[in-house]
């Protein structure tokens, strides 16, 4: 169990250290997570041209499900520093609902945009 957090922890310093040195506009943990998961991606891959099934390790699975689980109490100081910066709110709360309203429509549009775009690549692959 130890040994699985400390590749997530690993994953995420990575991350962390090619968000600066590349200086990506992407979050560190963002980086890592992706490189994790290329990484399972891999190993499933070399397992299946080895001819075995290669699950994600059980004990990286059960560390990864466990911080799901609690993931709530990871927002506790995101929702302490929003309480903390509630005058600067009051102050910017239209350019702030603004962005937040315009930034939802347009993932939005984004996710329905890219369902469209596999859906109709799914179907001419059908035919």
């Amino acid at each position: 169990m130890i040994e699985s957090l400390f590749v997530i922890l690993l994953f995420q310093l990575i991350g962390e250290i090619a968000h600066s040195v590349l200086d990506l506009p992407v979050p560190g943990p963002v980086i890592g997570m992706f490189l994790l998961a290329g990484a399972l991606v891999i190993r499933r891959s070399r397992a299946g041209a080895a001819g075995r099934e290669a699950a994600t390790p059980a004990e990286l699975d059960s560390v990864a499900r466990s911080l799901v689980r609690h993931m709530g109490l990871l927002f506790v100081p995101a929702g302490v520093g929003v309480v903390a910066m509630a005058g600067l709110l009051r102050a910017a709360w239209l350019p702030i609902a603004v962005g937040l309203v315009g930034s939802t429509l347009l993932g939005l549009l984004a996710t329905g945009w890219v369902m469209h775009a596999l859906l109709a690549a799914r179907a001419a692959r059908a035919r």
